[in-house]
C-alpha cells in the first residue's frame, strides 16, 4: 500500500465539529481531508433538538461564557443561513411549585440582554387563557413568557459546511473509516478504509472529531494511555401528527428540573422531546426506548389539554451526546461546552505531529469552537466565517417571505408547498436544482410528493448524498410526507445509478 496524498489536516468525523473545522480550515488555504465512516450528520448532529439557542436552562448551573457565546452565534447564523436558520418564538408557562415567576423573568431578562441580541424580538409576558395557548394547555396555567431562539435544519448545516469546504479545496470523502493512525517524524500516516479499498494518505496534523468514538479514534493514535474522557448521554424525541396550530413553540418545565420542548415540525408535525439518559454500548442505530417514550409523553402531558401517548406517535429518533465526562452526577447537568485534548508530544516528551480531540460543544457553537480548534493547532486566530454565508445564504434574513414571493412569481409552474420547500433547503441554490427548468415535466421523472430526479441527481453531485436514506431522513425529512411506495421509488432510483452500465 503506497502513500499517496499528504494534507495539512486530516479530520476524522463527518458531524458538525468536524464539518466546521474542514471549512474553516479550508478557507484559510490549508489543504484539508475530511474522512466520514458513514454518511455526513449520520449520527449525533441530526439527532438533536435542532435549536441554534442559548441554552436557556444552563444559566442555572452558572454556564455564563458558553450561554453567551451561542447566544452571539444564534444570530450570526441567522445571517449568514437564513434558509435553513430561522427564529422562533417559545412559550414558557409558569406552573406554581417549580420555579418561581421572578427566577423565570430574572434568567429571561438574562438571556435577552447577554449576547447582544440584535435581531431577534425581546421577552414578552402573555396570558395563557387567551388563544392560541387557552385551548391547548391545561386551566392551572395562567401566565407565561414568550421569548426568541433560533430552528436550524440541523443535518442540513452540515452538509452545507461540507459543500463549502469542498468548493475551498478540502477533500471529503463520506463511507470512508479511518482504521488505523500512525504518528512518525513529521507526519500521521492514516488507513483509511472506503467503498473501493484500503487507501494511505499523511497528514501534518489530525483532528479526531469522532464524536461518540472520539475515545476510541484516540486510543487508537497513542495507544500507550487509557483514554476516557466521554459521557455518552442518549437524547430521543417523538414526532407526532400537528398538536397545535400556530407557529410558536412551547418548553415545559419538569419536576425533576429537566425540560421538555415541543415545537412545530415539518408543516405538519409536532416534535417533542429529549431526554436526557446515561447510555453504554454501540452508539450506532440506537432507538427511543419504551421509558424515554413514556417519559417524554408524561411530561408533556401535565401541560396538554389532551393527553398524547406513544402509540400516537409517526415515528422518532434518537441520539448519543458526546459530552465531556466533568464527572456531574446529573447526566441533566454535565457541561454542554467543547473541551480539546491536545497530544503534540511523544513518548519522550519532544515535539510531535499534533492530534487535537474535541469533546463535548453543541451545534450552536460550532463556527466559534472550529475557530478555537484551529487556534489550539496553532494555525492563527482569525474569523472569516463571521460573516461569510453558507452555500445559498445570501439573503436578507429578516427578509425571507418576500424572497419566497419572488421565487414564487419566477418559478409560477411550481406548486406554492414544493416552492417553500426548495427555498429553505436551498437558499438561493434553488436556481441551481432547477437548473433552467421551465416547466415541471424538465425536472424528471416524479418519485412522488413533490420530489424529482432534479432534486436528486443535484444531492449526489453537490451534496454528497450515496442512497436513499441520506435524502430522506438527512438531506431533507420527506421521509414523514412520502408513501412507503415513493420511498421505495427513491431507493430504487439510486440503486439505479449505482448498478454497472
Amino acid at each position: 500500500m503506497s502513500t499517496q496524498e499528504t494534507f495539512d489536516l486530516l479530520i476524522i468525523g463527518g458531524g458538525i465539529n468536524g464539518a466546521g473545522i474542514a471549512r474553516d480550515a479550508a478557507g484559510r488555504g490549508l489543504s484539508v481531508c475530511l474522512v466520514e465512516k458513514d454518511d455526513l450528520a449520520s449520527h449525533t448532529s441530526s439527532s438533536s433538538t435542532k435549536l441554534i439557542h442559548g441554552g436557556l436552562r444552563y444559566l442555572e448551573h452558572y454556564e455564563f461564557r458558553l450561554v453567551r457565546e451561542s447566544l452571539i452565534e444564534r444570530e450570526r447564523l441567522l445571517k449568514v443561513a437564513p434558509h435553513i436558520v430561522w427564529p422562533l418564538r417559545f412559550v414558557l408557562p409558569h406552573d406554581k411549585g417549580l420555579r418561581p415567576s421572578w427566577l423565570l423573568r430574572l434568567g429571561l431578562f438574562m438571556y435577552d440582554h447577554l449576547g447582544g441580541r440584535k435581531l431577534l424580538p425581546a421577552t414578552r409576558t402573555i396570558n395563557l387563557r387567551e388563544e392560541p395557548h387557552g385551548s391547548f394547555l391545561e386551566d392551572r396555567l395562567v401566565t407565561g413568557f414568550e421569548y426568541s431562539d433560533c430552528w436550524v435544519e440541523d443535518s442540513r448545516l452540515v452538509a452545507l459546511n461540507c459543500v463549502d469546504a469542498k468548493e475551498r479545496g478540502a477533500d471529503i470523502r463520506t463511507r470512508t473509516e479511518c482504521v488505523g493512525l500512525q504518528r512518525e517524524a513529521e507526519s500521521w500516516t492514516a488507513n483509511l478504509r472506503g467503498e473501493a479499498g484500503e487507501t494511505q494518505i499523511r497528514a501534518k496534523m489530525v483532528v479526531n472529531a469522532a464524536g461518540p468514538w472520539v475515545d476510541a479514534v484516540l486510543g487508537r493514535a497513542i495507544p500507550r494511555e487509557s483514554h476516557e474522557n466521554l459521557r455518552l448521554v442518549k437524547g430521543s424525541h417523538l414526532i407526532f401528527p400537528k398538536l397545535f396550530d400556530g407557529d410558536h413553540c412551547y418548553i415545559f418545565q419538569n419536576k425533576d428540573d429537566r425540560i421538555i420542548f415541543a415545537i412545530p415540525y415539518e408543516r405538519d408535525f409536532t416534535l417533542v422531546g429529549t431526554t436526557d439518559q446515561g447510555f453504554e454500548g454501540d452508539p450506532s442505530g440506537i432507538d427511543i426506548s419504551p421509558e424515554e417514550a413514556n417519559y417524554i409523553c408524561d411530561a408533556a402531558n401535565e401541560y396538554l389539554r389532551t393527553d398524547i401517548t406513544p402509540d400516537e406517535a409517526v415515528s422518532s429518533y434518537a441520539g448519543v451526546r458526546p459530552l465531556y465526562d466533568d464527572r456531574s452526577a446529573n447526566n441533566s447537568t454535565v457541561t454542554r461546552d467543547y473541551v480539546f485534548e491536545l497530544e503534540d508530544r511523544d513518548e519522550a516528551g519532544s515535539a510531535a505531529p499534533p492530534i487535537l480531540s474535541i469533546f463535548g460543544g453543541k451545534i450552536t457553537t460550532y463556527r466559534k469552537l472550529s475557530e478555537h480548534a484551529l487556534k489550539r493547532l496553532g494555525l492563527g486566530d482569525t474569523s472569516w466565517t463571521v460573516d461569510a454565508h453558507l452555500p445559498g445564504g445570501d439573503i436578507d434574513p429578516m427578509a425571507f417571505d418576500a424572497f419566497v414571493n419572488d421565487l414564487t412569481a419566477r418559478y409560477d409552474w411550481l406548486p406554492d408547498v414544493m416552492t417553500l420547500r426548495l427555498a429553505r433547503a436551498y437558499g438561493t441554490r434553488m436556481h441551481d436544482v432547477l437548473a433552467g427548468a421551465q416547466g415541471i415535466n424538465d425536472l424528471g421523472p416524479h418519485l412522488g410528493g413533490n420530489l424529482y430526479e432534479a432534486e436528486l441527481r443535484y444531492l449526489m453531485e453537490h451534496e454528497f448524498a450515496r442512497d436513499a436514506e441520506d435524502v430522506l431522513w438527512r438531506r431533507s425529512k420527506l421521509g414523514l410526507h412520502l408513501t412507503k411506495a415513493e420511498q421505495q421509488n427513491v431507493h430504487n432510483w439510486f440503486a439505479a445509478e449505482k448498478a454497472p452500465a
